[in-house]
């Protein structure tokens, strides 16, 4: 019984990455960088993905929003004239708390793909299911708030470990908060030793601009010199 659980959820996750890679070879296709931004809810990933699409240069960017119900971070990312695709995942998908690589093929047919550069696939707010779901992107992106604690690299080591950014947010709010900047930082380097980490306000602006320059590095990555 054990062992037929098992082969159930490895049979899950290689289908998913069948589709993972399906979804790659149509953006590679249509020469667009994906980025998968994870994190727990209320960590400010929407009002990150606000201050940073506005300065990305010349960087043609879309947005694809992922929520279990409802249109509201859309909406927000909407009004910066920037491309929106919805995806809910109740009822269509039976309300799951992450998206995974056949929710992101449904909506490819809605993407803009051959007027953008960059697709930035904001996840459902979670610390635990993303990390398990490839979708087809090139790079993910994690976003962990102060608020939640210098403990969540180590309880949920997965979500940091997968990822080739950490965006630590609301570091305006240090001083007013019992939290130890440097303690998370060890944990951080004990689950993913030296992945690159901002330290970043979604509200003040602080290491926002950082965060865009990295994304349009993604895009269009400085070359070495000869």
């Amino acid at each position: 019984m054990h062992r037929t659980r098992i082969r159930v959820i490895e049979d899950a996750l290689d289908a998913n990455n069948t589709i993972a890679r399906a979804n790659r070879e149509d953006f590679d296709q249509a020469a667009v960088k994906v980025v998968n931004l994870m994190s727990a809810p209320g960590a400010g990933k929407t009002t990150l993905l606000e201050r940073a699409l506005p300065d990305l240069g010349g960087v043609r960017a879309g947005v694809l929003e992922g929520d279990v119900q409802g249109s509201y971070d859309a909406d927000r990312i909407v009004s910066l004239h920037v491309p929106v695709t919805q995806i809910n995942t109740d009822p269509g998908f039976g309300g799951e708390c992450h998206l995974d690589a056949n929710m992101v093929r449904s909506a490819i047919p809605a993407l803009p793909l051959q007027e953008i550069d960059l697709l930035l696939i904001e996840n459902v707010g979670n610390l635990v299911c993303p990390a398990e779901f490839r979708v087809g992107e090139d790079a993910r992106v994690m976003v962990s708030a102060i608020t939640e604690g210098e403990d969540k690299p180590l309880k949920y080591p997965l979500m940091f470990r997968t990822c080739e950014l950490v965006l630590v947010n609301k570091i305006d709010l240090l001083e007013h908060l019992d939290f130890d900047l440097d303690l998370f930082l060890h944990n951080l380097d004990a689950v993913h030793p030296g992945v690159p980490r901002l330290l970043v306000s979604a509200r003040t602006g602080e290491g926002v601009q950082e965060w865009s320059r990295w994304l349009t590095r993604l895009v269009m990555p400085v070359e070495a010199p000869v």
